[in-house]
């Protein structure tokens, strides 16, 4: 059976993109066939970390949005990213939204059909045979994110430890158990080192009543990578990869 993971948060700047990007790789080492899909398409980002360019997108997920490929003629195999040391089922697909300038504003002016969208999740899927399939939200609530998170198995909650998020993370939580998503996990993001991080963990757990799967440290590394990787791939032994093998396995658990 295929899962549907949807990585969210309510405000931007959590570093989003850059956990689902990680999520996925540790995952996808661990054997399993894994799909990546940036549908925020108004700001694009995850592709960068998997070194791609404009001139590298041929096809995007905006194309496959006005019907000019199939979904999966816009999945580009990135299982190089994963190394040698990838397991034998190992493979990680990303699908990009288009960062030219003409179709972010064509999607800001007309919209698009958001059950295509759902619809081209399924057919990928299918078509690539995937265990997991990761999807990296829009911040905030939208239709097109209320029903991401209506079709997931898993919802991860990625905030700061900053009271904006708190007070926007209640919001989501409190829609993701109205939508009764099965599997509701929060991740706490840029932490600064100094802060107790078992307080936090259950101070978190006892107001939003979810589990905390980790909290992620403020790395140097991380900020010098400057999303030119994809961060636990090259280190994998940073206490900032050890906490998002610890998520990986709630999700696949």
């Amino acid at each position: 059976m295929s899962e549907i993971v949807s990585i969210h948060s309510f405000r931007g700047g959590t570093g989003k993109s850059n956990s689902t990007a990680n999520l996925a790789a540790t995952v996808a080492r661990e054997g399993y066939r894994v799909g990546i899909v940036d549908t925020d398409i108004q700001s694009p980002g995850i592709h960068v970390l998997f070194g791609f360019d404009e001139d590298k997108i041929q096809n995007s997920l905006n194309d496959y949005l006005w019907g000019r490929c199939a979904i999966e003629d816009a999945a580009y195999d990135v299982s190089w990213v994963l190394g040698e040391k990838r397991k034998l089922n190992s493979k990680i697909h990303l699908i990009p939204s288009s960062i030219r300038m003409g179709e972010i504003t064509r999607i800001l002016r007309e919209g698009y059909d958001v059950n295509m969208l759902i619809d081209g999740f399924e057919e990928l899927i299918e078509a690539l045979k995937l265990d997991y399939l990761f999807i990296d939200t829009h911040p905030g609530l939208n239709e097109e994110t209320l029903l991401s998170i209506t079709i997931s198995d898993t919802l991860l909650l990625i905030l700061r430890p900053d009271r904006q998020d708190f007070q926007g993370t209640a919001v989501t939580v409190e829609v993701a158990r109205k939508l009764q998503v099965p599997k509701l996990l929060l991740m706490v993001n840029k932490a600064l080192p100094s802060l107790d991080f078992k307080a936090l963990k259950q101070d978190m757990e006892r107001t939003y009543k979810a589990t905390v799967a980790g909290i992620l440290p403020l790395a140097e590394e991380m900020i010098q990578l400057a999303s030119g990787d994809v961060f636990c791939l090259r280190y994998p032994n940073h206490p900032l990869s050890k906490e998002i093998q610890k998520v990986a396995q709630h999700i696949i658990s």
